[in-house]
């Protein structure tokens, strides 16, 4: 791959090569008469010592091309190689020529200015195929068919992936990217993951690819703790759900929904019970006991609201006669109030009771309201902004038990769902329960059709819970991963657990504003992330 290096600098060039084969008899016949005076020469030793030295070097590579031909079946070429360098200005133009004639030394290549045959080498490099014989003495060479192999020019990492959405463009030889994360012939799953520093490009490139994925028709659901995507999903026609104390929108965590169950499946109270015990594990400490104590006041709770272990009784015309049975509606299933009364009064559920207190008449109230946002949109944002740290846990719970369910519905429809400053979901603060549940929608999300996207700045937080198991977990079952400008500690933690070249290393940390090294599959390329104005206008 000699050419790698000139063919993905910057530089506006052409390079025309010709090959002639030679005739393999009458090149052995040549090296061996060749061979035959040489040694005689070197036998004789002159006593110039340098000429005997030079001498003795043909000597020893004509040995080895005859070898190579005669033993190892090999073909012997002369190869003609040929660059045109574009520049506007003289100035630029030489700079240029230095600058590649510094690649070609440095690749143990030697280069020749076309002094007085410009015109010449210019025809050569045009689709016209001649080479003109005042050129070729000067640039002939030989080479042997495995280094024929080695001039082969299109080497440059690219990625063109059928049906892609366009990314950028490759920072040395400007080659566009477009990425389809969805192809499971070029990759394992469609995850992501997104590293970089604030002011990076990041979060630019992740509105971005929600925007270009909105137009291809994918379904997405965003969890936004920072309040970042409201402008996006407003200008698009998305929709937009804000769970805080002075929100007007509502999730009722206590909802049973059509979406819980795939076709074919039955459990609808069962599947919701199991999803509860994650909830009240985040709100208290409750053992096993006190679970099944809990367990059969919920199932009575749902009891008065007509709901039972049958799943016809979640439908409003329920009788046998019914063809198009009609799903319950969020007014008709229970409220954290509802609970709230049934267990107030229970001695062995005090502590329980205490501490759903505020999520009834308390702080976080707010969770105590029917569901009242239309979830059929192909774009949903979820807004946790006003939750801060400490009740991130509760919103982050029903945002994921809302979207999990849209994304098991459907296998065949394409989907995302996006965690933005994941680092809060999984990191040393965050709850073990949580992560355990991000933890399976990476592993079992590509089953459904869909594609978990982590973005993160805080990469010493991401690895920090139990170890780093559920970071790594993350990271390796993310086929794609985007990184941006990060600072050198986080480069360290990074390599880690993603095994960075050393190379990679400077390039992470020396990249500027909305560059990014991209890791799709096995190609690692260094890509400008591009827009056009239409789309900067709706993100920023």
């Amino acid at each position: 791959m000699i050419l790698k290096e000139i063919i993905n600098s910057n530089i506006s060039l052409n390079i025309s090569m010709f090959y002639e084969k030679q005739n393999t008899y009458k090149t052995i016949k040549d090296l061996t008469y060749f061979i035959g005076n040489v040694g005689v020469d070197i036998k004789n030793e002159n006593e110039n010592r340098e000429d005997i030295e030079i001498a003795s070097y043909t000597y020893n590579d004509a040995k080895y091309i005859r070898k190579e031909l005669q033993i190892n079946n090999q073909e012997m070429y002369y190869i003609y190689l040929y660059i045109n360098i574009f520049s506007k200005t003289q100035k630029e133009i030489e700079y240029l020529i230095e600058k590649l004639e510094g690649l070609l030394n440095s690749n143990g290549l030697i280069s020749k200015r076309a002094y007085f045959r410009q015109e010449q080498l210019f025809l050569a490099c045009i689709p016209f195929g001649e080479n003109s014989t005042d050129i070729k003495d000067a640039s002939r060479r030989n080479i042997l068919t495995n280094g024929l192999v080695a001039t082969y020019p299109f080497i440059s990492n690219s990625i063109f992936d059928k049906e892609g959405i366009y990314i950028g463009n490759n920072m040395y030889d400007n080659s566009l990217i477009f990425i389809n994360r969805f192809n499971e012939e070029l990759y394992k799953n469609a995850n992501m993951c997104i590293f970089g520093t604030s002011g990076a490009g990041k979060s630019f490139f992740t509105k971005l690819l929600v925007l270009r994925s909105r137009i291809m028709g994918i379904e997405q659901y965003i969890i936004d703790p920072e309040r970042e995507y409201d402008k996006l999903v407003n200008k698009v026609g998305g929709c937009l759900i804000k769970i805080g104390s002075s929100s007007n929108t509502y999730i009722n965590i206590l909802d049973i929904r059509e979406d819980s169950l795939e076709d074919g499946e039955s459990g609808f109270l069962i599947t919701k019970i199991n999803k509860l015990k994650g909830f009240f594990k985040l709100i208290t400490d409750i053992n096993d006991e006190n679970w099944s104590i809990l367990e059969s006041e919920i199932i009575k709770m749902y009891n008065y609201k007509g709901i039972t272990f049958n799943d016809d009784s979640l439908y409003e015309n329920n009788n046998k006669f019914s063809i198009n049975k009609i799903f319950k509606k969020s007014k008709d299933m229970p409220k954290l109030e509802d609970l709230y009364n049934i267990i107030k009064n229970n001695v062995y559920l005090k502590g329980v009771a205490l501490k759903l207190y505020p999520f009834v008449y308390g702080s976080l109230k707010f969770f105590n309201e029917y569901t009242n946002v239309e979830l059929k949109n192909k774009l949903i944002v979820i807004d946790i902004y006003e939750l801060g740290e400490e009740n991130l846990k509760y919103g982050m719970y029903v945002c994921i038990d809302l979207l999990w369910d849209k994304i098991k519905k459907n296998r065949n429809i394409k989907k995302a769902i996006y965690l933005d400053e994941i680092w809060r979901l999984i990191g040393v603060s965050s709850n073990t329960e949580v992560a355990t549940f991000i933890y399976k929608i990476f592993k079992t999300i590509r089953k459904y059709g869909g594609s978990a996207v982590s973005i993160t700045q805080d990469i010493s937080d991401l690895f920090s819970l139990d170890e780093g198991t559920y970071g790594k977990c993350i990271l390796n079952n993310s086929s794609l991963k985007v990184f941006f400008n990060l600072e050198e500690e986080n480069i360290l933690i990074l390599d880690k657990y993603a095994k960075l070249t050393e190379q990679e290393k400077i390039e992470i940390k020396n990249l500027k504003r909305g560059e990014s090294l991209i890791w799709a599959g096995d190609n690692h390329i260094l890509t400008n992330i591009e827009s056009s104005e239409y789309e900067k206008n709706i993100i920023i």
